[in-house]
């Protein structure tokens, strides 16, 4: 798909490089790797889905949204679980309204049936009835659907990947390589116009090589110092430039401890927020010790950090 043939509605000069993605999502207050610009920009023009990979908190499904509200487009979201099917991700058919219609032939079936001779006819205008029950008219899309429905083309996000069954990495095998579904009451669906797809996943499991064949490859790692303090400048304006510099090593160097559950970059941001609405101009003991459960989630980790508070504290402030 070359630049010539976007959609209207998409002015080229958003897609003209890595760098107009990479400058247009820090205006969405996305701060962005080099890498992460050019990931996107070869996804859409070469029509590819990225699988995004990297810990928890650090940005997947915000880039999905970001990517969404720059490109003008829809969000469609799926999150996935254990047990998730081809009826929540795909479509079911509105039960409700073919019972209805049902009891609507069911009165109506005296003047259906009426002039018909023998079985072989009665049967054969029951089957016309039968068939508008499996029509689009009763058909429910579920985000799968939905998204390639879309006429201007949507921004799919299938949310923690890893979390659902390897059955359902079979249904989007077809879905990723050529844009269409099977309803094999209908036929095969296709794309109106071919959606972006987003994949994350937190890698608590491998998902399959042909899924990952199918994608564009990204992994988005906890960011360094000086990256996350661009984050927390970008999301967090109001806060001072010491404390956010502090408060940055405070938590680069809480991830080098061994923690079961490390902070992430949205904790970070909850944290900065926190300190905002506390008024504080610079990290102290009480301080920290007061908001530590803002960003360590489990009390062991709690308990580890204020044994060693003193260093994390002169670290911090540089000593």
């Amino acid at each position: 798909m070359s630049i010539s043939s976007l959609p209207p509605r998409m002015p080229t000069t958003l897609l003209d490089s890595p760098d107009a993605i990479r400058a247009g999502f820090e205006e969405l207050h996305y701060i962005c790797s080099p890498q992460l610009a050019t990931t996107v920009y070869l996804a859409y023009h070469l029509q590819k889905p990225i699988l995004v990979e990297g810990p928890p908190g650090v940005g997947k499904t915000e880039l999905a949204k970001t990517a969404a509200r720059y490109l003008g487009l829809p969000l469609v979201r799926l999150q996935c679980y254990e047990g998730l099917d081809e009826s929540k991700a795909l479509y079911e058919w509105k039960y409700g309204k073919q019972l209805l219609y049902t009891q609507v032939l069911k009165d109506q079936l005296g003047d259906i049936l009426a002039g018909a001779k023998g079985l072989a006819e009665s049967v054969q205008r029951l089957h016309q009835f039968g068939d508008i029950f499996y029509s689009e008219e009763f058909l429910e899309p579920r985000p799968l659907l939905k998204a390639m429905r879309e006429e201007n083309g949507a921004l799919l996000l299938i949310d923690e990947v890893d979390k659902a069954d390897q059955e359902f990495e079979s249904l989007l095998l077809e879905m990723l390589s050529d844009y269409q579904v099977s309803v094999p009451e209908i036929g095969t669906v296709r794309a109106r116009q071919t959606p972006m797809v987003v994949l994350t996943s937190n890698n608590t499991r491998e998902v399959s090589d042909a899924l990952k064949r199918r994608c564009l490859h990204l992994y988005i790692p906890f960011p360094d110092a000086k990256l996350e303090n661009r984050i927390v400048r970008s999301q967090v304006p109001g806060i001072e430039e010491t404390l956010r510099t502090q408060l940055v090593a405070f938590i680069q160097a809480l991830r080098e401890l061994d923690l079961k559950k490390p902070p992430a970059v949205s904790e970070t941001l909850d944290w900065a927020r926190t300190l905002l609405l506390l008024h504080a101009h610079a990290l102290d003991e009480k301080l920290v010790r007061d908001t530590l459960n803002v960003l360590l989630k489990f009390e062991d980790d709690i308990t580890s950090v204020n044994e060693g508070l003193y260093g994390l504290l002169a670290t911090a402030r540089g000593g």
